[in-house]
This record gives structure tokens, C-alpha cells and sequence, in this order.
């Protein structure tokens, strides 16, 4: 793991101060959330929440690998912006998700309201979607599809060549990965 116990604790302890600091800046009190650190993938964070029912469910997932990559930003900006997802969420329900009250709250916080930062991925294990093979009607050319898409074409979705308009049609059978700049040839043996 790439973050300790220690550090993980540190992290969930500034979520709650971060809550805490919302309650002082609102004069409400905000119920603690669940923090996670199982998120993989780009994200550094994530503010989830579920309804079943009337029953809610909230917590906050972060990225271990990219926290380690930049700890210290991460405990600042990172936690600042989801606890502040969290509580627009809670005050402000069907608000835009990086809004005027996001950025208000994340301003209020002292922190910079960016939906986005770029940060160095290196080392941080990224999630690869497998790729498939598709022949259009041009000659020598193959397209790679994304498991995604292979799956919509699976359910009926049709996907069209750029170049010449038809139909792509899947050459793999199965098969889960293609170098789409390879090109077919014949060989003889």
C-alpha cells in the first residue's frame, strides 16, 4: 500500500476537520462521512453518495497511489475539495457539482476551487481498457475499439469509418487485444 496506516489516518483526521471547519462556517452540524482509500485510476478523490429509499449513504473515496505521489497538496486541496462536495451536496441538493457554491465553500476554505490539477501520474498504477480489432471497407486500415464500445456493438450500436462511412466490423472473435497499427499481411510458410 502506498500510503501507511499512519498517513491514512492523518488524511481521514483533516476530512473531519474539514467537515467541522464547514460546521463553524455554516453554524450547522454535518453528520462524519466514511472516507475510503480504494480508488484507483486518474482520480485523486471522490465524494459518493447513494439513495435506497430514504435511506442515504455518503462517503469519500481517495486514491492512495496518487496521494503518495504529492502528499502534502493532497491533504490540502484534495481533501478541501471533497468535504466541499460533501457539504454543497447537503446544503445545496441538485447544484452543480464544481458551481458558484462549490467555489464559494472551497474559497472559504482557502483553498483553490479548480475542478481539475494536473499532477504526475508516474508510478501511479493506471486501469487499461482492453482494445478490439475492426475492419472497415478501406484497404489496410483497422480500428481499436474500447471494451466500451465493443460492448455497445455487441448490444446493436453501429460504429462508422471516418473515411469511407461503413459499418465497423469485429475481426477478433474474442480475442482481447490488437495493435491498431499493425497492418494484416499474408504470409506463406
Amino acid at each position: 500500500m502506498p500510503l501507511t496506516a499512519a498517513q491514512q489516518e492523518l488524511i481521514r483526521d483533516l476530512t473531519a476537520a474539514r467537515i467541522a471547519e464547514a460546521a463553524r462556517l455554516y453554524q450547522q452540524a454535518f453528520a462524519p462521512i466514511p472516507v475510503h482509500f480504494d480508488l484507483r485510476g486518474r482520480a485523486a478523490g471522490q465524494f459518493r453518495f447513494r439513495c435506497q429509499g430514504r435511506q442515504r449513504e455518503y462517503a469519500i473515496r481517495y486514491n492512495p497511489w496518487v496521494f503518495a505521489a504529492d502528499l502534502a497538496h493532497h491533504q490540502s486541496d484534495t481533501v478541501a475539495h471533497e468535504v466541499a462536495h460533501y457539504i454543497v451536496h447537503l446544503r445545496h441538493p441538485g447544484a452543480k457539482p464544481h458551481g458558484r457554491e462549490w467555489k464559494a465553500l472551497m474559497r472559504q476554505f482557502g483553498a483553490t476551487p479548480r475542478a481539475c490539477t494536473p499532477y504526475d501520474l508516474t508510478g501511479v498504477p493506471l486501469r487499461q481498457q482492453g482494445r478490439y480489432t475492426y475492419r472497415c471497407a478501406c484497404p489496410d486500415r483497422l480500428h481499436a475499439l474500447s471494451t466500451t464500445r465493443h460492448r455497445r456493438v455487441l448490444q446493436g450500436t453501429r460504429y462508422l469509418c471516418r473515411s469511407c462511412k461503413s459499418s465497423l466490423q469485429n475481426i477478433d472473435i474474442g480475442v482481447r487485444s490488437c495493435n491498431p497499427t499493425s497492418r494484416e499481411t499474408g504470409g506463406t510458410e
